[in-house]
């Protein structure tokens, strides 16, 4: 099932301008809110929604916008997944930008938020999301677009705490596929692995199969190239 579009108010209210009023650093909050009914036009909402099964089954999905705003919350912020999720109940400059002001309970969890960033990752739609932030930024001027795009660029969607989830996200789903063959044959997993080409899932961590610097930009986008093919 796919998400409905994401029509959240406009205008601030009265309890937003306070908020704004109150927001001395991390401008990015007040620009995110101010304009993420441009970010997130009908044309881009429709895009992200084909990241979810056309189907009639199912609970309805979560706004991907709304996810998507996290995630660029915590490209900039630097919080991990169960920061994010505790600060959407905590913080009131992140309620702010998602339209959940006061709310007890956050708009999702932290799973939906990690198999959303797979997601988009998978798609080559976390470039679009950051490109369309700083074009945005700079067209507007409500944010500097230079120091936009170093923030994201220096911690991408994709950095080190959040791509390790998607890296264990695929990487589970590899080897219980492959338990499965192997339980259908008698066999064990790491001989299906082997015999198939897939060690690198046989193995207690992906990430030391892999054996990659995991500093490196290039080396995590490589990885996850590897993942996919594999």
């Amino acid at each position: 099932m796919r998400p409905e579009k994401w029509h959240p108010p406009i205008e601030l209210s009265a309890s937003e301008q306070s908020i704004v009023k109150r927001i001395k650093r991390a401008k990015l909050f007040t620009f995110l809110r101010q304009y993420r009914h441009e970010l997130f036009d009908e044309e881009f909402q429709i895009e992200l929604s084909k990241l979810y099964a056309d189907s009639a089954k199912g609970h309805p999905p979560v706004s991907p916008a709304q996810l998507a705003l996290t995630t660029i919350l915590q490209a900039y912020t630097g919080a991990s997944d169960a920061e994010a999720i505790e600060a959407l109940v905590m913080d009131r400059r992140w309620q702010l930008v998602l339209d959940c002001m006061d709310c007890e309970k956050a708009p999702f969890s932290q799973a939906t938020l990690v198999r959303f960033r797979s997601a988009l990752i998978i798609q080559g739609l976390d470039r679009r999301l950051i490109e369309r932030t700083v074009e945005l930024a700079e067209q507007t001027k409500g944010f500097g677009s230079r120091q936009l795009r170093a923030a994201l660029d220096s911690s991408p969607l994709g950095g080190a705490s959040k791509v390790e989830d998607t890296y264990n996200l695929l990487g589970h789903a590899l080897k219980k596929a492959i338990g499965v063959i192997a339980n259908q044959q008698g066999r064990g997993l790491a001989e299906v692995a082997n015999d198939i080409g897939l060690d690198i899932v046989a193995g207690s961590s992906l990430k030391a199969a892999l054996d990659l610097n995991w500093d490196d930009p290039d080396q995590k986008n490589l990885a996850i190239g590897i993942v996919l093919a594999q």
